[in-house]
């Protein structure tokens, strides 16, 4: 989706720029998304540019958001508020032009879920909602035809067609898995 929202966007020659919010370590988010000067920390032997100087002028995908530490949270949402930030060690203040585009499969809306509510509704502008794929079985042949087409050619294999008994059996699974065991199963298939 986040790729759709970039092609069909007036950025879509700028970057995209993609975090796992969920994969990266709490102590590192900061340096991370924001950069830092060497020396600011132990193992800190170079300058980085972090995501968000990466984006800049383009989207950057903040995925799994909900898994994003309370400070970590509170430092993206004034760099979201201000379109600038200070890298970890450093003085000087960059401004940013980005986009952000955010996901997470747990519900936010809430005190409960322990996500700040202040950058919740900051980045809650349009929401999608994407039902998992064992709600949207009319999904599963076109996403067949689409991953088939795409990883034919990737893996310079011939493309496979599925009989009308297999596509029935596929749009009764449950896909637990959701897209990406869909995606899986063509690349085996392959």
């Amino acid at each position: 989706v986040v790729n759709a929202i970039h092609r069909a966007s007036l950025r879509k020659d700028k970057p995209l720029i993609e975090v796992n919010c969920a994969a990266i370590p709490r102590d590192l988010v900061e340096s991370e998304l924001f950069g830092h000067e060497k020396g600011s920390f132990t193992g800190a032997d170079r300058q980085r540019v972090g995501k968000f100087e990466h984006a800049d002028t383009g989207i950057l995908f903040l995925d799994e958001i909900g898994d994003m530490g309370e400070e970590a949270q509170a430092k993206v949402l004034k760099a979201v508020e201000e379109s600038r930030f200070q890298r970890v060690g450093g003085t000087e203040t960059r401004e940013v032009d980005v986009r952000i585009v955010a996901a997470t499969n747990r519900d936010l809306s809430s005190p409960q879920s322990g996500f700040r509510q202040d950058l919740f509704f900051r980045l809650n502008v349009l929401s999608v909602h994407l039902p998992p794929l064992r709600e949207r079985s009319g999904d599963v042949e076109l996403l067949l035809d689409f991953f088939m087409a795409d990883l034919s050619g990737r893996l310079n294999r011939p493309q496979l067609s599925f009989s009308p008994e297999t596509l029935a059996i596929l749009s009764q699974y449950s896909w637990p898995g959701n897209v990406r065991e869909l995606r899986n199963l063509v690349e085996r298939l392959l």
